[in-house]
């Protein structure tokens, strides 16, 4: 078996990178028989701190996950191992270093873009793309930490479709309850299965799904 691997990147910090991972790789993991693995390369290592605490609150064996971590070209080949064994392998990576980056877009079968609806975000992203773009990787933009009722989200949407990035239509909002599952080694599928959140997750993965 070979499975596919998602790399989350994005070369602007803030972005909510190791949340969207995370919450990838636990919705995905919930879909009957398949087995997820993460590979956290980014060193400061927030996916792995939400890894351990949700080996806490599961037990080491029950968390529904593997999960690695690598650095520079060892991303590559710890990704790829890890595709034999497993149906999908979601990798957090670094803000601001190509060099972290670069292998483990390099190794993707699809790179996941997460941006927030402001100007700088969009520019910041610009650079993501083209470093996808080099190791000849397809990339994807996911709306993320999208306010309520905001004017600025209608023309951000409309500037991102204008700059022919593509973009996934479900989009995840700006609601604390990401965080707090986090905090606890969940995710808002199992801390609030029934709310809004759980639900753009159900939809974000849906169409993820179908680019993979």
């Amino acid at each position: 078996m070979t499975g596919k691997i998602l790399t989350v990147a994005q070369q602007k910090g803030g972005s909510g990178k190791t949340t969207l991972a995370a919450h990838i790789a636990v919705a995905l993991s919930r879909i009957g028989g398949k087995s997820v693995a993460i590979l956290d390369v980014d060193p400061q290592g927030s996916l792995g701190t939400w890894f351990e605490a949700r080996e806490t609150a599961y037990g080491e064996d029950a968390t529904g996950l593997e999960f690695r971590t690598a650095s520079g070209w060892g991303a590559r080949r710890e990704a790829r191992s890890m595709a034999r064994d497993h149906d999908f392998v979601i990798i957090d990576t670094p803000p601001k270093t190509d060099a972290d980056a670069k292998p483990a877009m390099e190794a993707a079968d699809l790179v996941v873009v997460p941006i927030q609806p402001t100007p700088v975000d969009l520019w910041a992203t610009e650079q993501t793309i083209r470093l996808a773009e080099r190791e000849d990787t397809p990339a994807i933009l996911i709306l993320n930490r999208v306010p309520p009722r905001a004017a600025l989200t209608g023309e951000m949407a409309d500037a991102i479709a204008a700059s022919g990035y593509s973009t996934l239509t479900a989009r995840l909002g700006n609601r604390t309850g990401y965080a707090s599952s986090m905090g606890s080694g969940h995710t808002v599928m199992e801390t609030q299965p029934t709310g809004k959140a759980a639900q753009e997750v159900d939809a974000l993965i849906a169409e993820l799904r179908k680019q993979i």
